[in-house]
């Protein structure tokens, strides 16, 4: 039997490969519904993907003609070394039912959901996957966004991401909701689930409410769901702790512009979190996220905003700006959270005139604001990031949001393709029991 040749791997979805049908001894295209294998339909001759760890019948060959499953029901494995993206982490499945926080994630599950991110922003040119029928794979599902915080272009976000996967979305917010007659956010949750929604996207102002939320269903499942199924929960932000999707959309514009889209390897890259890393859950998914896919991270602000503390999370701090601006391939400037600060007040409506952490909005910015003078600084091709909303001329100039360095929309416009990837794996692993 001739083994095929010639191709190569795609870690970030799986192996480009060519299957033999165990009991016709020929070729087979694979029938693959929402990412699963599903079967096999004989062929003259077909190339198709098939995913890492999946089970499939029959004996299947790599298109560099190493066997990688074989059997009745042979799982899929790689084809070892040369299979593309570098060290080839990005084969590995992401395979759990919730996203809650990059910490504690592999270099392997994170390279594994932006390649799939990558297909949906369209910058897979092979035609292997059809935008036409991305719509088909969360067709029947339904998505629940829960927003217990003011969001613009995440909860946005969220709702475009499903809705071109095929998923009814659900909006609901504090405002409107029995959240403000009183009810916990835990109930609220397993109300929602009981109606047999299939996800539920978070955003809370209590660290830790995500994964509470989590607890809580898995405890009480089978009070309405018979099959104790636990739907999916995705965190988008949830107090000081992690928004662990405006991470991977940060790391995806990084990897962008610096060409590291094939592997998504941030080796010899230094990127600086500016600004309110105290009170920012963006800051420490970067931290986490970054850091895992080799880049180095330099957080940069006041001592009041950023404590040496957060040196255990893998980062390094200065309080001196201008002393590395220079050396930064990529500035994510943060805005000053007053309203988690002791001396802001209200909900985040209104810039509070008093924080307890910045004396002065002036002060600051003339030390820590990323002005025009400071663009200059910056090493040539490096970028400017924000992950939203600005406050223009606190945190940052208007010609420097507005400026040819500014990835900002381009943050923006790659979030839509990074939680329709998450949505689609996190779904359809809760919907397998993971």
């Amino acid at each position: 039997m001739k083994q095929p040749r010639g191709g190569e791997a795609c870690p970030s979805r799986g192996v480009r490969a060519v299957g033999v049908c165990q009991r016709f001894g020929r070729r087979v295209k694979f029938a693959i519904r929402a990412g699963r294998v599903q079967g096999f339909l004989c062929t003259s001759a077909w190339w198709g993907w098939v995913y890492l760890g999946e089970r499939v019948p029959g004996v299947v060959y790599c298109s560099m003609g190493k066997r990688i499953a074989s059997g009745g029901a042979g799982v899929v494995r790689g084809p070892g070394p040369g299979r593309g993206q570098g060290s080839g982490d990005g084969g590995a499945l992401f395979a759990r039912g919730h996203l809650l926080q990059l910490a504690g994630l592999s270099a392997k599950e994170l390279r594994a959901i932006l390649g799939r991110a990558r297909v949906f922003a369209g910058h897979d040119a092979d035609g292997s996957d059809d935008p036409k029928a991305w719509r088909e794979r969360l067709r029947g599902k339904v998505v629940a966004n829960l927003f217990f915080e003011d969001s613009t272009r995440t909860r946005v976000s969220f709702a475009v991401a499903a809705e071109r996967l095929g998923a009814q979305v659900i909006n609901l917010t504090s405002v409107g909701s029995s959240i403000s007659k009183g009810e916990t956010v835990a109930d609220t949750a397993l109300n929602v689930a009981a109606m047999g929604v299939d996800g539920i996207v978070m955003r809370h102002k209590s660290s830790g409410a995500p994964h509470l939320v989590v607890r809580t269903l898995a405890e009480r499942a089978h009070s309405y769901d018979d099959a104790g199924r636990v739907c999916s929960v995705i965190n988008a932000g949830d107090g000081r702790h992690e928004h662990p999707t405006q991470g991977l959309l940060d790391i995806y514009t990084i990897a962008e512009r610096f060409d590291r889209l094939d592997g998504f390897d941030l080796s010899g890259l230094t990127v600086g979190i500016v600004g309110d890393i105290a009170s920012s859950r963006v800051a420490r998914s970067g931290i986490v996220g970054l850091g895992a896919l080799g880049a180095k991270v330099v957080c940069i602000g006041p001592p009041t905003l950023v404590p040496r503390s957060i040196e255990a999370m893998g980062c390094k701090t200065t309080h001196d700006l201008d002393g590395v601006i220079g050396k930064l391939d990529a500035v994510n400037v943060l805005r000053i959270q007053f309203e988690r600060h002791d001396g802001g007040g209200g909900g985040g409506e209104k810039m509070p005139g008093a924080s307890n952490a910045v004396a002065s909005v002036r002060e600051y910015y003339e030390v820590y604001g990323l002005n025009s003078a400071r663009l200059a600084k910056l090493r040539p091709g490096a970028i400017v990031m924000h992950p939203g909303p600005i406050n223009r001329g606190v945190e940052m100039s208007s010609e420097a949001a507005d400026s040819g360095q500014s990835m900002v929309l381009r943050q923006v416009r790659h979030g839509v393709a990074v939680r329709m990837a998450v949505l689609e794996m996190c779904l359809n692993a809760s919907a397998q029991g993971r």
